[in-house]
């Protein structure tokens, strides 16, 4: 059983029986402020400042921040080379999307994810369980994000990186993302709690609060 939580932007602390995953800690510049938290293992999915804050995160853990295959804690990620834009990087730099394998699910984190998935690496994000996706981000239009999570086909989307009232207010909101996706906006739950037999075949749309 894992559970998700979300602290704005790009920041989850996902908890697997085995080790605590947290991705992309976030900075004081998106609006929202991360206590001190706990981890085992740190992802990092592009050297921007509003999440690598790496200061927030009690020391020995192990960082991750590129691509690769890797083994830690009984957990295995996979960091596939992406971009922040169209041009292969050339306008905003590299990103590294994940694949967080942990309690028999696959979470993928887009990260800063700025351009439609080549086929090469959408084959490598098959079988993803539960897609972290930038929903109303600057880079990467909400329509585009919602055809990603199609083609992706997981079990359970939940968006990261849009406005809320308490940071990134300068993004744009859920409503054009999950009208795309074709998928009336729920509640926000406070955190999701999930194992691999609660999957069903039909996608679902979750919307974390800020913690």
């Amino acid at each position: 059983m894992a559970e998700l939580r979300w602290y704005g932007h790009n920041c989850f602390r996902i908890r697997g029986k085995d080790a605590v995953v947290m991705t992309d800690p976030v900075g004081k510049k998106t609006g929202f402020a991360l206590a001190k938290q706990t981890a085992d293992i740190v992802t990092v999915s592009s050297p921007q400042p509003e999440h690598t804050n790496l200061a927030a995160v009690k020391p020995d853990f192990d960082t991750i921040d590129g691509p690769g295959e890797y083994e830690i804690h009984d957990i295995f990620i996979t960091g596939i080379r992406t971009h922040q834009d169209d041009a292969g990087g050339a306008e905003r730099g590299h990103n590294t999307s994940y694949l967080i394998e942990l309690d028999g699910m696959v979470i993928c984190h887009l990260g800063d994810l700025g351009h439609a998935l080549s086929a090469e690496q959408a084959e490598a994000m098959t079988d993803v369980d539960i897609l972290l996706v930038p929903a109303g981000s600057r880079h990467l239009d909400p329509a585009h994000a919602a055809e990603i999570a199609g083609q992706l086909a997981p079990k359970v989307v939940i968006p990261m990186q849009y406005a809320t009232a308490t940071g990134d207010r300068d993004l744009l909101g859920l409503e054009v993302f999950s009208r795309n996706l074709g998928i009336s906006l729920p509640e926000p739950e406070e955190k999701l709690t999930v194992k691999s037999s609660d999957l069903g075949d039909t996608m679902r749309l979750i919307v974390l609060s800020v913690s």
